[in-house]
Formats: structure tokens, sequence, C-alpha cells
């Protein structure tokens, strides 16, 4: 006995809803770098790096108006795909809830030897240092889809209060 699952929305929706998913903080498949192309042309010319001990970011601008992200996390660098999927997840998450910060730039972030004894925390904090120093960069460089005064989310239980 087999049961049928059919989706609420009618076909005819789904077009509607690709442009809804631009403005959402969604991770679809527009806001990835799939082709090794586009990994290319970020590798040959990145304007904008950011290097840290554990990982480093490379970004150029993109003809798009949506950013794009890609991973290069190396099995040499985290031997257990818990660990290398672990960052993956960490990155995109990050870099989905910011993703409005990178409107127009394509970035890709690079795993290097000792990213494994970061904690989430850890990472997180200092991910979100890379991100402001990709995005003042760019402002530097005049790129005016970016906010001027907006930082990377740190960490969404964290909440500033003024007593």
């Amino acid at each position: 006995m087999s049961t049928k699952i059919e989706s609420q929305q009618p076909a005819s929706s789904n077009q509607s809803s690709d442009s809804r998913f631009a403005s959402s903080l969604s991770f679809s498949k527009s806001l990835r770098l799939l082709e090794s192309d586009d990994f290319q042309r970020v590798f040959d010319d990145a304007p904008f790096r950011a290097s840290h001990q554990h990982f480093l970011i490379l970004a150029r601008v993109n003809d798009l108006q949506h950013p794009r992200l890609g991973l290069v996390i190396a099995k040499k660098h985290l031997r257990l795909a818990v660990q290398r999927n672990r960052f993956k997840r960490l990155i995109r998450e990050n870099f989905r809830i910011n993703q409005h910060l990178f409107n127009g730039i394509d970035v890709i972030v690079l795993s290097r030897k000792g990213l494994e004894n970061l904690d989430n925390h850890a990472f997180t904090q200092q991910l979100n240092q890379q991100w402001q120093r990709i995005l003042k960069k760019a402002r530097q460089h005049g790129l005016r889809s970016q906010p001027q005064v907006t930082t990377p989310v740190e960490n969404n239980n964290v909440q500033a209060t003024d007593h």
C-alpha cells in the first residue's frame, strides 16, 4: 500500500516562488558556485582576499544581482567527512544569514591545515572577522551594492542590551 504525497503549491506558482527566494534568507542553488569556470574566474582574479591561519577567503565581483558561494574543503586538511561537513554547514549557514551584504560578489572559502582544531563558536567568530575584511575591501574598491554600516551577524543567540 503506497501513499502519494502531493505538493501543496500548484505547479504554476513555481516561477513566482523563485523571485521570492532571491530576497529571502534561503540558500538556493543560484547562490552557489557550481561550475569549474565560475571557480576558475575567482581563483584567477580575486581582488578581495582575507587570509586566516586556518582558512582563506577569495572574492571577486560578479555580473549578477546576488552573491554566490563556493567551498573548497580539502580532505588533506580535514580527514574525516564529518569534520568537512561540519565546516561546510557552518560556512553555508553564516553566508546564508549574511548574503544581503555580499550582493554581486562571488566568494570562495578554502580550508587550511589545523581547521579541525577550532570549535564552532571560534570558527564563526573568525569567519565573521574575515567577512568584514572582504566587505571593507569591496567598499574601498567602490562596490556600491554593499551597505556601509552593516556588520555580519556574529551569533543569533546573543542580543545586545542597553540598560
